[in-house]
C-alpha cells in the first residue's frame, strides 16, 4: 500500500455499515494512534510457510471474520476454476484448534464456501492438524482448511489451506489462490455469506467426527513398531496437550498401542484459548514443559511429552538420574531415525526427508542404514510435496520426514507433521531403550560417539510491524552483499543463496554458509512470524568442542543484530 493508503483503508472499515460491533469498537479506540492504525492496515495478511497467520483484531493485517471470508472467497473461486462442479460435490474439509475464535472462523470458512455452492465438512469438535491432512484424503475432498496458529502466542490465529492430497499448499497454488483473493479489495465486495440454517437446508454444511477420528487413529497405529507388551507397560509417561487438541488422539493411540502408564497433566488438560498456565504453548521453548516435568518428578516418570495446540509438534524431556533433560527437535529426530530405521523393513527406494536447516545427524544415521536422504526448504509442506511425487511416480518410498522445529512424520497417512504418530513412536523407542537398560539420553550419547558430536542452536530475533519488516529485509540485503572468508573462526567453504532457487529447490529467502569442517550457519526470515532466524550446526570430537564453536558464531550474530 502507498504511504497513506492505510489511512484510507482504516476509514473504509469504519464506514462499513455491517462491520462487527466489537471490531468497530477496536477501531474507534485507536483513532488517535497513527502507529497502531498503520500496523493494522499497511498490508494484507499473506500466505507464508504456514499459510495465513496473524494477530487477531480489526484490520487488513489482522485475523478476523473478514480476512477469513476474503481468503475463503479466493479459495472458492480457485477451486471452481480448477475443478468446476466437482469442487461443489467433493467439497472441503475444515478443522479447528482450541484458540480463541477458531470455531467461529471455521464456521465462517464453511459458510463462505457454501455461498459458492461448495460443500463443507466441518469437524464437530477440536481436531489436530494432521487429522485434517488425513481427512482430506479420507473424504476425497478437493481441499482442506484448518484454523490454527500452531504454537504461536495466544493473540494469534491462522488459516492453513491444504490441497486435495492433504498437503499444505505450495508456491504455485498459493499464488493462484492469492490472485483470486485480490479480486476482493473492499469489505462491500465480499460475498453475502449463507446462513447456517440455509446451508444445512441445501445440504452444503456437514458435521463430521467419530468416524474420522477412529479412521485416523487406525492409520496412526499401523505405524507401530514395538510388539513387546511388557516393554510398553513398563514405561511411565507424563503427557500434556498444552491446552490444545492433542488430548483425545494422543491418549487414545497410546492406550491402543499398549501403554498403560500415561499420566495426563490435569492443569493443562482442558482446551483453553488463553493458554492460562503457560507463557507460550510452544514445545520448542524451555518453559512450556516445566509443569509437566515437575509432575513427572513427583511420580517418578521416565518421559515427558508435550504437544502444541494443533498437535503437529511434540517436545520431550527425558529422565536420567532423577533429573529431566529437554531434547531439541534435532536430537529427537535423530533418535526417531535411529529407532524407526532399525525396526522397519527397508529397500533401495527408502527415503528420509529433512529440511535444509535440520541437523545432519539424522542424515548420517539414514545413510548408515542404506536409506536415501533428501533435503527440502523449511516448511513441512515441502516434505509433503515430495511424498505426493513419490506416490505418483512410484520411484521412492517415504519412510520418515522431520524438521528441527519439532515436527515429525512416519508413514504416509498424513502429508504434514504429526505429533500423534510421533508421540507413539517416541514412547515406543523410550520403552525399547529402557528394556535395554538405557535412557534416550544414553542412546543419544552412543549415536554421538558413532557419528560425531553435533551441536545445533537457533536464535530468533523478533522485529514486529512495518519497521521490523524493513529491518529484516535490510539485514538480508546486507548479508548478501558480503562474502566472508570466515565467520567466528570457521572458514567458509561455500555460500548458498536460495533466493533464485538452488539444488533443485524453489526460490526462498535463505542464506546458508557451509564451513570447511562440515558445519554451517543459515539465516532466513520466518514465514509465519515477524522474526529473522539464525540456525547453527557444528560438529566436534566432543560436545564441549562443538558447543564452543557454536557460541563463537552466536557472538558474531549478536553484534550483527545490535
Amino acid at each position: 500500500m502507498g504511504d497513506m493508503e492505510y489511512r484510507i483503508r482504516y476509514q473504509q472499515w469504519l464506514d462499513y455499515e455491517q462491520l462487527e460491533p466489537e471490531l468497530r469498537e477496536e477501531l474507534e479506540n485507536i483513532k488517535e494512534n497513527e502507529k497502531e492504525i498503520r500496523e493494522r492496515f499497511y498490508q494484507e495478511l499473506t500466505f507464508g510457510t504456514g499459510g495465513l497467520r496473524g494477530i487477531m483484531g480489526a484490520g487488513t493485517n489482522r485475523m478476523n471474520v473478514y480476512t477469513v471470508q476474503r481468503a475463503t472467497a479466493g479459495l472458492a473461486l480457485y477451486l471452481l476454476s480448477v475443478y468446476g462442479r466437482e469442487a461443489m460435490q467433493r467439497g472441503v474439509v475444515i478443522a479447528y484448534d482450541s484458540r480463541t475464535n477458531s470455531q467461529l472462523f471455521a464456521r465462517e470458512t464453511a459458510l463462505t464456501l457454501n455461498s459458492f455452492g461448495i460443500r463443507a465438512y466441518v469437524f464437530e469438535q477440536l481436531a489436530p492438524t494432521p487429522e485434517l491432512s488425513f481427512a482430506v484424503n479420507y473424504r476425497q475432498a478437493v481441499a482442506g482448511v484448518v484454523i490454527t496458529a500452531s504454537h504461536n502466542p495466544k493473540e494469534y490465529n491462522g488459516y492453513k489451506v491444504y490441497n486435495e492430497y492433504g498437503c499444505q499448499i505450495t508456491g504455485q497454488m498459493a499464488e493462484a489462490i492469492l490472485e483470486k483473493i485480490d479480486l476482493y479489495q473492499e469489505l462491500n465486495q465480499l460475498p453475502v455469506v449463507l446462513s447456517y440454517e440455509d446451508a444445512c437446508r441445501q445440504d452444503l454444511y456437514h458435521e463430521i467426527g467419530m468416524e474420522y477420528h477412529q479412521a485416523f487413529q487406525r492409520a496412526v497405529l499401523q505405524q507401530a513398531l514395538l510388539q513387546d507388551v511388557a516393554m510398553k507397560e513398563n514405561l511411565n509417561v507424563v503427557y500434556t496437550p498444552l491446552h490444545g487438541t492433542g488430548l483425545l488422539p494422543v491418549t487414545a493411540v497410546l492406550d491402543k498401542d499398549g501403554f498403560t502408564q500415561i499420566h495426563v497433566l490435569e492443569s493443562q488438560k482442558e482446551p483453553d484459548g488463553a493458554f492460562s498456565t503457560v507463557r507460550s504453548p510452544n514445545p520448542e521453548e524451555k518453559d512450556a514443559l516445566q509443569l509437566a516435568i515437575a509432575y513427572a518428578q513427583q511420580i517418578g516418570a521416565d518421559l515427558v511429552l508435550g504437544t502444541d495446540p494443533d498437535c503437529d509438534r511434540v517436545g520431550i524431556a527425558v529422565q536420567q538420574d532423577g533429573q529431566f533433560a529437554l531434547l531439541t527437535g534435532n536430537q529427537t529426530g535423530a533418535l526417531l531415525a535411529d529407532y524407526v530405521l532399525s525396526q522397519k523393513a527397508l529397500s533401495e527406494k527408502s527415503v528420509l526427508i529433512k529440511t535444509i536447516v535440520t541437523s545432519e545427524l539424522g542424515a548420517d544415521i539414514a545413510q548408515a542404514h542404506g536409506v536415501q536422504v533428501m533435503n527440502v526448504l523449511t516448511g513441512f509442506k515441502y516434505i509433503g510435496e515430495k511424498m505426493i511425487g513419490f506416490e505418483k511416480q512410484h520411484d521412492h518410498e517415504f519412510v520418515m520426514g522431520y524438521e528441527e522445529s519439532y515436527g515429525y512424520l512416519v508413514g504416509s497417512h498424513a502429508k504434514d507433521k504429526d505429533a500423534v504418530v510421533a508421540s507413539m513412536l517416541i514412547c515406543e523407542m523410550a520403552a525399547y531403550q529402557k528394556a535395554q537398560g538405557k535412557t534416550l539420553l544414553q542412546r543419544l550419547e552412543e549415536l554421538y560417539q558413532q557419528y560425531g558430536y553435533y551441536k545445533e542452536a537457533l536464535d530468533s530475533f523478533t522485529l514486529p510491524g512495518a519497521d521490523g519488516q524493513q529491518r529484516i529485509a535490510d539485514i538480508m540485503t546486507d548479508l548478501r552483499a558480503q562474502k566472508p572468508a570466515e565467520i567466528g573462526g570457521q572458514a567458509v567453504a561455500e555460500i548458498k543463496d536460495y533466493q533464485n532457487g538452488l539444488d533443485g529447490l524453489p526460490e526462498a529467502n535463505v542464506l546458508k554458509y557451509l564451513f570447511a569442517d562440515g558445519g554451517w550457519i543459515a539465516v532466513r526470515p520466518s514465514g509465519t512470524e515477524p522474526k529473522i532466524k539464525f540456525y547453527y550446526s557444528l560438529k566436534g570430537n566432543s560436545m564441549a568442542e562443538a558447543e564452543a564453536r557454536v557460541e563463537k558464531l552466536r557472538e558474531v550474530v549478536k553484534t550483527l543484530m545490535v
